[in-house]
């Protein structure tokens, strides 16, 4: 009978270094580090993006200005392409109580084809339910501004003036462009700029010249703030920019 074998000794690539468990104290800074690691880490993309609400009317006259404002989508990423990241969520109304609000574009391909699958149709305007959405998305992340295209108003000018108190609340400006020169629509669109501390800038029928120009200030704005536009209004004396530096107050 052979007697008791002699203990192995594991071969060096194997051997493990005996370590002692962390006591407690150690384990909660360890996990404070790490939360507090967390929540400085970057966020997703469109989180770090500087978000804007692009909406127009769409209803069944609106389609010669819907036309001009897709041939113009990339008036909206050319500045955000030198100042920072750019997320735009197109909204627009039409037909019978129909809105939409498409998911954020962080490209112009992207705003280009949401655009291009739009038709207008006819219908009554819906801007206080549009300001409605507005101010939810900005109650859940922040939004630098919300760009309207229209040129008529059928609602409760009391009812919008409330709803756009909800944006004014949380520092969201309204810049309207008009397109025509109906009077209620201008009372309503100056009482909503007033409310949000944003802007009112009429330009003419058909004229793309000019919504190019509305549109690449009112971007520089949302991007860049007064900083921005009021470099912008000094290099180029474009009247949009100097407009709507007029109009915005300093906040």
């Amino acid at each position: 009978m052979s007697g008791p074998k002699a203990p192995q000794t594991p071969a060096k690539g194997n051997q493990r270094v005996a370590t002692r468990d962390p006591s407690p104290g150690t384990e909660s800074r360890s996990l404070d580090a790490f939360i507090d690691a967390a929540h400085r880490a970057p966020v997703p993309a469109v989180r770090d993006s500087y978000r804007l609400i692009f909406a127009l009317d769409a209803t069944a006259s609106r389609q010669p200005t819907w036309d001009m404002a897709c041939s113009l989508h990339t008036e909206l990423f050319n500045e955000a392409e030198r100042l920072g990241n750019l997320a735009i969520q197109l909204c627009y109304y039409r037909g019978h109580n129909e809105f939409r609000a498409s998911r954020w574009a962080t490209t112009p391909a992207t705003l280009r084809d949401q655009m291009l699958s739009v038709s207008c149709l006819g219908g009554a305007t819906q801007i206080t339910r549009l300001m409605q959405h507005a101010a939810q998305q900005a109650a859940e992340h922040p939004l630098r501004a919300v760009i309207f295209i229209g040129d008529c108003f059928e609602e409760n000018e009391a009812d919008l003036v409330a709803t756009a108190g909800q944006l004014a609340l949380r520092n969201v400006p309204v810049l309207i462009f008009q397109e025509g020169q109906n009077p209620v629509a201008q009372r309503a669109f100056a009482a909503l700029a007033r409310t949000t501390r944003g802007a009112l800038l009429p330009f003419s029928l058909g004229s793309i010249g000019q919504l190019g120009e509305l549109l690449g200030a009112a971007v520089r704005f949302a991007v860049g703030g007064r900083e921005a536009l009021a470099q912008h209004a000094r290099l180029s004396g474009g009247h949009a920019a100097q407009e709507l530096l007029r109009q915005i107050p300093k906040r």
